[in-house]
This record gives structure tokens, C-alpha cells and sequence, in this order.
């Protein structure tokens, strides 16, 4: 089973930063893509970042600019940087990862609150 472990959730002003990491752990072959979602209350669950088996990343255009994803893949942990907060950021943040056999596994969520 795989089991992914979300930190660095946490309140912030508006225009902080923030540090979110997704640590992978169990038995899988691959990795093909992992994404940070959010929702909001009363909002769809929508994907902000992602991050291919290559590399290649792409984003929300409500964050490019402002946010950065990485992944480190000798320690199987995904990074979300989230720079110049603002409050409609505030959500509920996931990470998910999808093997290249097509399997979904997905965090516990941490809550990301941009207020002052």
C-alpha cells in the first residue's frame, strides 16, 4: 500500500509564504504524475500544480507566477512553494500521486488558511 504524508499547512498573512511537502511511502513500481489540488468550502476540488515523470510542470493560471512544484525523486517527496499569499488561496491542499499503471493514491489534506 502507499501512503502519502502532507506537512507545512498552517496560517499565514497575506503575501507570506508557505512550504508544502507530500512524502511517498510503500511498495509502487513508478511514479507518473503527481499534482497538488485544493478546495475551498463549497468549491470543486481542482488540480493548481503538476508534475510529470520528467519534470514538466504545469499550473493553474490563478498561481503561476506565485507558486512552484517540485519533486525530489530519491526521497519520493513532492514540494509545493507557495510564495505571495493571498486569501482566496485558503483551501484544503492535496497531494496526489498516480503510478504509471494508472493507480491513485491521495494525502489526508492539510488546510492552508492566508489571513491577517
Amino acid at each position: 500500500q502507499v501512503q502519502l504524508v502532507e506537512s507545512g499547512g498552517g496560517l499565514v498573512q497575506p503575501g507570506g509564504s508557505l512550504r508544502l511537502s507530500c512524502v511517498a511511502s510503500g511498495n509502487f513500481l513508478s511514479i507518473n504524475t503527481m499534482n497538488w489540488y485544493r478546495q475551498a468550502p463549497g468549491k470543486q476540488r481542482v488540480s493548481v500544480a503538476l508534475i510529470d515523470h520528467r519534470g514538466s510542470t504545469n499550473y493553474a493560471d490563478s498561481v503561476k507566477g506565485r507558486f512552484t512544484i517540485r519533486r525530489d525523486n530519491a526521497k519520493n517527496t513532492m514540494y509545493l512553494q507557495m510564495n505571495s499569499l493571498k486569501p482566496e488561496d485558503t483551501a484544503v491542499y492535496y497531494c496526489k500521486l498516480r503510478t504509471a499503471l494508472g493507480q491513485e493514491y491521495w494525502g489526508q489534506g492539510t488546510q492552508v488558511t492566508v489571513s491577517s
